[in-house]
């Protein structure tokens, strides 16, 4: 089997790890030629479809840990109910229910070389968000704002002693609002050659891609901006967007 593939996995472990964030860990024989050193990188859940045609349909999650010994993947999932086929396979799924992903995708990293970092998401992110912090070097300074839906739902990462952690309470993130993009622009800037990575609902990100282009003068090849949702439209309809976006700003 290559290393990007089709695997037929099984559930092993779930279980909260905060309020509204659950972590599923998949496991298998078939992963034995998962690669390693693909944390932040993602898969793709193939989903069971609801619909005539009996397709399944593939939502993307971000690989928190992989565990090549035991042969584990962790994936973390914000836990929305039943809104949308991702959250209502996660929510209802249980131990030893069967499950087929596609993968791995690219993994998306910081600049470890940069003087500095900012790196900055919602909920959705937290996960990517975790891993980059923790691949950080020891002497990195700078940001790192994380929204989340309450206080609960903060988490325990890694961090260096030189990265400022903001945790932004916002408990109605699918309600029009700025909560993440105030606190990301309230923070001092500092001196040297910076390395941008966000990761959040659509509007924001167009406004953090924004903020950090045309205020603070980052360059192209210094930031990393993606929405991993958009509000009030579909895994397809924040695909789409993506697409007509990235278009527009090439």
């Amino acid at each position: 089997m290559s290393s990007r593939a089709l695997r037929h996995l099984t559930v092993v472990k779930k279980y909260s790890l905060t309020p509204n964030m659950l972590r599923i860990i998949l496991g298998g024989d078939e992963l034995a030629s998962f690669p390693e050193g693909q944390e932040s990188g993602y898969v793709k859940l193939c989903l069971p479809s609801n619909s005539l045609s009996g397709k399944s349909l593939k939502r993307s999650y971000t690989i928190r840990a992989f565990d090549s010994e035991a042969l584990e993947l962790t994936l973390d999932f914000v836990n929305h109910g039943d809104n949308g086929p991702a959250s209502a396979w996660a929510s209802s799924v249980q131990v030893g229910d069967k499950i087929m992903i596609d993968g791995p995708g690219a993994v998306k990293l910081v600049n470890m070389s940069a003087d500095w970092f900012f790196i900055a998401g919602d909920m959705t992110a937290l996960p990517a968000m975790s891993v980059n912090l923790e691949k950080l070097p020891s002497d990195a300074k700078g940001y790192a704002v994380i929204e989340v839906l309450s206080e609960a739902d903060k988490q325990s990462i890694q961090v260096p002693a030189n990265i400022e952690v903001h945790w932004v309470i916002n408990p109605y993130p699918d309600q029009e609002n700025t909560c993440l993009v105030d606190c990301v622009k309230k923070l001092s800037w500092l001196e040297g050659d910076v390395d941008v990575w966000v990761a959040c609902e659509f509007e924001a990100m167009r406004h953090l891609r924004r903020y950090f282009k045309q205020e603070r003068m980052v360059g192209r090849g210094q930031i990393y901006a993606s929405s991993y949702w958009k509000m009030g439209e579909t895994d397809e309809g924040n695909k789409a967007a993506k697409k007509r976006d990235t278009e527009a700003d090439l």
